[in-house]
């Protein structure tokens, strides 16, 4: 967090009115209204005294309230299409702000284990239904400890490795050239999803 810090401590004191500058991701890693709170002021810093021109990807959907209070500042967001449980990025951006998170399903794509994603979503929906007087963090205290994501298959650590773990094994990835390397990736994915 503080080569962050750091970093952005770096821009901030450099730009001008004829500076571009793009930040992703500013205030991550540390605490969530920490992050949010330099993110929010840098925008406005950027806007107010260093009057440039930037672009600024953020998770914080409460920074879109600042297309309102600033007037040189506009959302944009990536279409994104839901399909059969999945979702696909369509690399065309448009005005206005996203309407949604998609950090369970980019997790799913990611390839973290089904059971964290499985437990994710869980934790998810339970911080939604909290009472929003009582705040997100408290309804933590609802969830069982011991719920920990463990893979649903409780035997599936016994059963030995899966195909997909048998057929990567057997690759000799120093032999592949980048396109046959492209395709196994594809079959191994068809692999998994039929699994």
């Amino acid at each position: 967090f503080m080569v962050e810090m750091v970093e952005t401590a770096g821009i901030l004191n450099q730009a001008t009115n004829r500076s571009l500058v793009i930040l992703d991701e500013i205030g991550r890693g540390t605490a969530t209204f920490d992050g949010l709170s330099i993110a929010w002021a840098t925008v406005e810093y950027l806007h107010e005294v260093s009057r440039c021109r930037a672009l600024f990807a953020t998770h914080y959907h409460e920074l879109t309230a600042l297309e309102r209070r600033l007037s040189g500042v506009a959302n944009v967001t990536v279409n994104v299409k839901e399909w059969r449980d999945e979702i696909v990025f369509l690399h065309k951006v448009r005005k206005g702000a996203a309407d949604r998170s998609y950090g369970i399903q980019v997790a799913k794509l990611a390839g973290l284990p089904q059971s964290v994603v499985k437990r994710a979503a869980e934790v998810l929906r339970q911080l939604e239904r909290s009472d929003a007087r009582r705040g997100g963090v408290e309804a933590l205290d609802d969830l069982p400890l011991f719920a920990a994501a463990r893979p649903s298959n409780p035997l599936a650590q016994e059963q030995g490795p899966s195909p997909v773990e048998i057929a990567l094994q057997s690759l000799n990835i120093d032999d592949l050239s980048p396109r046959a390397a492209l395709d196994e990736l594809y079959r191994l994915k068809d692999m998994l999803r039929k699994s």
